[in-house]
């Protein structure tokens, strides 16, 4: 936990202005928040960051909101992670909720196919870039490099299902081969 009270309201802020701007989730916004919670504050360490992202991935429901949380508790206790589960859903969801009024009013517009072709490549490249920093933060060894390039090959050269790759790195995990 972190000793400066201007910590959780900071990281707070900074998660409004995230949900604000992510296209396709929090994943999609990773490499700023890895740059801003490790390299700018040090607030976690890239051990946490992957370890926090492994837990959410393994357990059901809203798991983004999960992560924030423990980065909120890591730097700011009960207090930081409420704050940044709000942060994390409740701005965005302001917008969703207004932006579809909206955009149901005006469904007959030519802009919207525009509007709608146009966000799918910047969510595909958003969310490729959160994944190059989750592999950069949890790629410490070259035993777990070569299981990441392992998994992306497989997943883009076959049709098997993501599942049995992460169940298969989480087997090799719990080995102790990584």
């Amino acid at each position: 936990m972190n000793d400066a009270p201007a910590a959780p309201a900071a990281l707070t802020g900074h998660l409004v202005l995230l949900s604000l701007i992510s296209f396709g989730g929090i994943p999609t916004v990773f490499p700023d928040l890895h740059h801003f919670v490790i390299a700018e504050h040090g607030w976690i360490t890239d051990r946490d960051f992957a370890d926090f992202f492994a837990v959410i991935q393994a357990v059901p429901g809203p798991n983004m909101i999960l992560m924030m949380s423990f980065i909120g508790w890591k730097v700011g206790g009960l207090g930081g992670a409420i704050a940044s589960a709000l942060a994390t859903f409740g701005p965005s969801c302001t917008v969703c909720f207004v932006s579809f009024r909206l955009w149901d009013c005006f469904r007959h517009a030519g802009w919207q196919r525009i509007a709608r072709r146009g966000l799918a490549p910047v969510t595909i490249g958003l969310v490729i870039a959160g994944g190059v920093v989750m592999a950069g933060a949890a790629d410490t060894s070259w035993r777990a490099i070569a299981l990441t390039a392992g998994a992306v090959l497989i997943l883009l050269t076959s049709r098997i299902s993501p599942l049995w790759t992460l169940a298969a790195g989480g087997a090799l995990g719990a080995l102790g081969v990584l």
